[in-house]
């Protein structure tokens, strides 16, 4: 392996990376609190400072082992989940779909900033790819954890929007009894490629799709 491609890829990588995890964990927690659950804020957790959010294991070595065992083929990684407590919500049931919705909704926001900041720098005539780079993939790391968390099984984002959507009765019930094997679930799901094909790749095009869209305005008054 190229030690010199793994450290740039890493320094090109990190910057969108914390920024991502950082602000979709303090996402969540000012959405519980706007919606009345004041846990996360009481715990510090409604903060821009990475540090609170870190994993040491699923955010760094977990990454990092997958990106050595399979050659930067596969990587997953996960932060500290920010702590909400949804009986304290005035709205449990609707407001538990906001707040779960908080996190990947700022990594979609995110990924247009990121969007916003390439078009800016070609427009500018900035040519180093470092900076292009990152933009770039600032773009791609934000969309994939806007997609991947919304995959509609719990512990994701998308199984507590999921529970929010069904009556209540057999159908949540049975999500609350999965949610305790949901990770291991989702993770052999990921293993075996049916995620990225059903999930990730459709959505993530679509992502790409509409920030384009977005964007083709401002594109064409800096052309």
């Amino acid at each position: 392996m190229d030690i010199s491609n793994l450290i740039q890829t890493v320094l090109i990588y990190a910057l969108p990376v914390i920024f991502a995890i950082t602000v979709h964990e303090a996402a969540h927690g000012y959405a519980a609190r706007y919606f009345g659950d004041d846990t996360a804020y009481r715990m510090g957790r409604v903060t821009l400072n990475p540090m609170r959010h870190i994993d040491p294991v699923g955010t760094i070595l977990m990454p990092l082992m997958l990106y050595f065992a399979t050659s930067g083929a596969f990587l997953f990684g996960y932060a500290k989940p920010v702590p909400v407590n949804f009986g304290m919500l005035r709205n449990p049931k609707r407001h538990m779909i906001w707040v779960a919705l908080a996190g990947p909704g700022s990594n979609f926001a995110m990924a247009i900033g990121w969007a916003l900041l390439l078009v800016a720098l070609v427009a500018s005539g900035i040519e180093e790819t470092f900076f292009i780079k990152m933009a770039q993939g600032g773009v791609l790391v934000n969309l994939v954890m806007w997609a991947f968390n919304l995959f509609p099984l719990p512990p994701l984002d998308g199984g507590r929007v999921l529970a929010g959507l069904l009556p209540r009765g057999g159908a949540q019930t049975l999500l609350a009894r999965i949610e305790p094997f949901g990770f291991f679930i989702v993770m052999g799901l990921v293993i075996a490629g049916i995620v990225s094909t059903y999930w990730l790749s459709p959505l993530m095009a679509l992502g790409y799709r509409a920030i384009r869209l977005l964007i083709t305005p401002l594109t064409a008054l800096m052309g």
